[in-house]
């Protein structure tokens, strides 16, 4: 009898971590339905992973209901989920204005990417979640978590989505639910974040990675964790 194919939706996949994320599951045979706003660029993604015969691409805005109903169905026809991994997010403004001073027009849109899209999407998805005892992790930020000024706006719907996430967690006991939190990168809303700065020292994507992998294929309870604390030290 031939083993089923892992499934995962991963969205903002067409670059950063997202796009990591879904090139490692790719090489270890999952399917993967991957999205992101920018379609040429979605593409281009597509074009540099590998086995992406194993890959379908979604291009659109998780803030859309429509796009996220779109994923739902790629999801059924690939016969089941057994990952959600919420990474798409937007920054806001740059440079990042004060809460006193921020657009609440922007502030909403940064909420319904970052927080009420992931929901919306695992309401869709759910069903099949349930049938496969699947896995959830929703991307957060050390910004959730502390204080920091000019960061109320991303920072406060990134605190969102931790207690959405770890609120489903008592609500789905038999799936794992998980908050990641990965740390700075060198990646486009690194650089957004802080214009005219060299963020090249950051850490890449790929190297969040392993920590990453330890909560979709490993055996931690639901909960919040850091890069720091999953990624395990080479050996010497």
């Amino acid at each position: 009898m031939t083993r089923r194919s892992r499934v995962a939706l991963v969205t903002g996949a067409s670059r950063g971590l997202g796009r990591a994320v879904a090139a490692e599951l790719l090489r270890q045979n999952w399917r993967v339905v991957i999205d992101g706003r920018d379609p040429v660029q979605l593409a281009r993604a597509v074009t540099a992973m590998p086995a992406r015969q194993s890959v379908v691409a979604v291009a659109g805005d998780v803030a859309d209901p429509g796009h996220r109903r779109l994923l739902g169905d790629a999801v059924a026809r690939e016969g089941g989920l057994d990952l959600l991994m919420n990474n798409a997010s937007v920054l806001g403004p740059s440079p990042r204005p004060r809460l006193a001073e921020h657009p609440i027009h922007d502030l909403a849109y940064v909420y319904a990417v970052n927080a009420l899209a992931p929901l919306g999407l695992l309401q869709l998805v759910l069903p099949h979640l349930e049938r496969r005892g699947g896995r959830v992790v929703n991307v957060s930020s050390d910004a959730a978590a502390d204080a920091y000024d000019g960061w109320g706006g991303y920072g406060s719907s990134k605190a969102a989505l931790d207690h959405i996430t770890a609120v489903l967690a008592q609500e789905h006991p038999r799936l794992r639910l998980y908050a990641f939190d990965p740390g700075d990168m060198a990646t486009d809303m690194q650089r957004q974040a802080f214009p005219g700065e060299d963020v090249s020292d950051r850490p890449s994507p790929e190297s969040v990675v392993p920590g990453l992998m330890e909560l979709v294929l490993g055996d931690l309870p639901s909960g919040r964790y850091r890069a720091a604390e999953l990624v395990r030290p080479a050996a010497a």
